[in-house]
């Protein structure tokens, strides 16, 4: 496998593909459809320099984090998406990726890295937490993890994390 490169605008196509196939096992196509329009081209077009695309040997997408630094607060980075091939989880291939983008950030003088999830993706929330992020307090709590209700609007509910960094990451 290669190394963990810069994403680039033509990886659009193959990033909207992943999301397709790799969620499609746990998802309906409609469902795994719709969670591909969180990635509209407008991330690689203006954020692919903050972005990361790990590549298998034939250079198709193994991994991937879409993430960018926060124009209106110069101390936070926010990382938006990320995907990893299923064959492949569980060899902290997101572990490399959060960590490239949390030493970037702070080569970039950001202090901290925010991000959410749906209150359902247990999975995403151990992640996040095993990363050093903390859970921010919401306005309710489902089963004992603070959720923001009705944050991406109505009925769409998210868990929020933030985690500082350091020149070290």
């Amino acid at each position: 496998m290669s190394q963990v490169r810069r994403a680039r605008v033509s990886d659009h196509r193959a990033l909207v593909e992943c999301v397709g196939t790799w969620w499609g096992d746990s998802r309906t196509p409609e469902q795994a459809r719709e969670l591909s329009l969180l990635l509209p081209s407008l991330f690689l077009r203006f954020f692919a320099g903050t972005s990361l695309v790990r590549e298998h040997a034939d250079g198709s997408i193994a991994a991937f984090l879409v993430g960018f630094h926060s124009a209106d607060n110069d101390d936070e980075a926010y990382i938006h998406f990320v995907g990893v091939d299923p064959a492949l989880r569980g060899r902290g291939l997101a572990r490399e990726l959060y960590t490239a983008f949390f030493r970037s950030a702070a080569e970039a003088g950001r202090r901290e890295v925010r991000a959410i999830t749906s209150p359902g993706n247990t999975g995403s929330i151990a992640f996040h937490r095993a990363m050093g992020f903390a859970l921010e307090p919401g306005d309710h709590e489902l089963d004992g993890v603070p959720v923001h209700l009705d944050y991406d609007g109505p009925g769409r509910h998210r868990v929020c994390f933030h985690r500082p960094i350091t020149s070290t990451a």
